[in-house]
């Protein structure tokens, strides 16, 4: 019966298929050829705005369109009352579906999706094995988006309600929870070198492959044992996912910030244009001298930032809390703890394609605390200035503010903070 398991053991392999690439559908093609019988599953979010969303539906035998009329028009809506349920009706008959997601849809809030919001009281994990996420990378223009101030909606891609997200922010987020990136497109030798170069910084446990070389490899066999699998990272979690290489490349360089005294809120800010300009990726938690127990998220991708609140620091809590969180972070929290300021930390991952990362890490160590602000205490630090404001509840990945709930991964609220928009 429906949500029960097969009592055969089989489920439907189930494939997340992302990116910019305007060759998409040569690697559906790839899938295709590999398996004739795959079911591909679309749904079109270009009309959102207007409450409507074409889902298109194909396999070996049919290719049929549907148009959607939506109550609402957002993201949120078409995973609950369409996408989702979808996908739980085909775990009851295909052996293998790809989910080719449009391009305005990140794959790390729609794999959450997958693994935590029911359908008749089922998650699609349940009834379906998540092989992962194949994100197409055009090796011409890649690095271009991803590091470029261009808009979603001034892309032409769907304007979903209250996106601000740029391109840069998607193309990043869709490489950076690949399991298998695929390049298409043409490209000069050192442009397919440097976007190489930044890959193997941002997902070093991704298969990355040309287009012509795609074989059966295609539908995710043989990853290696740290590949991501659609399952979002803990934010509280280790940083480095995989063996990304700490040399230089292409001019691409990665940056490793680590520190055990909080940052000065207004220097900070000031700072912030550092981890903008010739940066492809800035990853991590920050804490903040004026919220000594918050931990903050803060994430950069091209032009755009944003910082959000994820939870607060063990040492903020009782000891009840140990309980409640992962053995990995009790680890990693025990490990590093500091006699007077527990697991507080500053832990930033930082991919320079053009910025210098001594001057990135020498402009960072100047907004934190000078020894005497530290020895103020934190009566004298909860008075700093704070020009960071407050924040929102919108998502902390830069997805669709409704696409999943406050509790997805990054767990909530961004602040509304771009330096280099404030000064344009």
């Amino acid at each position: 019966m429906p949500g029960e398991p097969d009592p055969t053991g089989r489920r439907t392999e189930l494939l997340v298929l992302t990116g910019l690439s305007p060759d998409v559908e040569q690697v559906i093609g790839r899938v295709r050829a590999v398996d004739p019988g795959v079911v591909v599953l679309h749904h079109d979010l270009r009309d959102i705005t207007r409450g409507v969303v074409h889902r298109r539906l194909r396999d070996a035998g049919s290719d049929t369109t549907t148009v959607l009329e939506l109550a609402h028009g957002c993201a949120s809506c078409t995973l609950r009352e369409d996408l989702l349920p979808t996908l739980r009706a085909l775990a009851e008959t295909a052996d293998r579906v790809v989910l080719h997601l449009d391009p305005a849809l990140e794959p790390e809030q729609v794999c959450w999706a997958l693994g935590n919001v029911l359908v008749d009281g089922t998650r699609i994990v349940d009834v379906a094995d998540l092989r992962g996420v194949i994100t197409t990378v055009d090796a011409g223009s890649w690095l271009a988006d991803a590091t470029g101030d261009e808009t979603l909606g001034e892309r032409g891609l769907a304007d979903l309600p209250d996106d601000e997200r740029t391109v840069a922010q998607v193309a990043v987020g869709q490489a950076e929870f690949a399991d298998l990136v695929v390049y298409t497109g043409s490209a000069d030798g050192w442009d397919l070198a440097r976007t190489d170069a930044v890959m193997t910084r941002l997902a070093p446990a991704a298969l990355r492959l040309r287009l012509a070389e795609l074989d059966e490899r295609v539908l995710l066999t043989g990853l290696p044992e740290e590949a991501p699998r659609g399952r979002p990272e803990d934010v509280h979690g280790p940083l480095l996912r995989g063996r990304p290489p700490l040399d230089a490349d292409c001019g691409v360089q990665m940056l490793l910030f680590g520190e055990r005294r909080p940052f000065h809120p207004e220097r900070l800010h000031e700072a912030m244009d550092v981890l903008l300009d010739g940066v492809v990726r800035t990853r991590g938690r920050i804490w903040l001298a004026t919220r000594p127990d918050a931990v903050l998220w803060l994430e950069s991708a091209g032009g755009g930032l944003q910082i959000g609140h994820v939870g607060e620091w063990l040492a903020a809590q009782d000891a009840e809390a140990w309980d409640c969180v992962s053995s990995e972070r009790r680890a990693m929290a025990a490990l590093g703890w500091d006699a007077r300021f527990g697991d507080r930390a500053q832990d930033l991952v930082v991919i320079a394609h053009e910025g210098d990362p001594d001057g990135i890490e020498a402009t960072l160590r100047a907004a934190l605390l000078t020894d005497a602000e530290l020895a103020a205490g934190e009566d004298a630090w909860r008075a700093l200035p704070d020009p960071f404001g407050w924040w929102h509840t919108d998502d902390p990945r830069g997805g669709p503010e409704a696409a999943v709930p406050d509790d997805a991964p990054g767990g909530a609220v961004p602040a509304d903070h771009t330096p280099r928009g404030e000064d344009d």
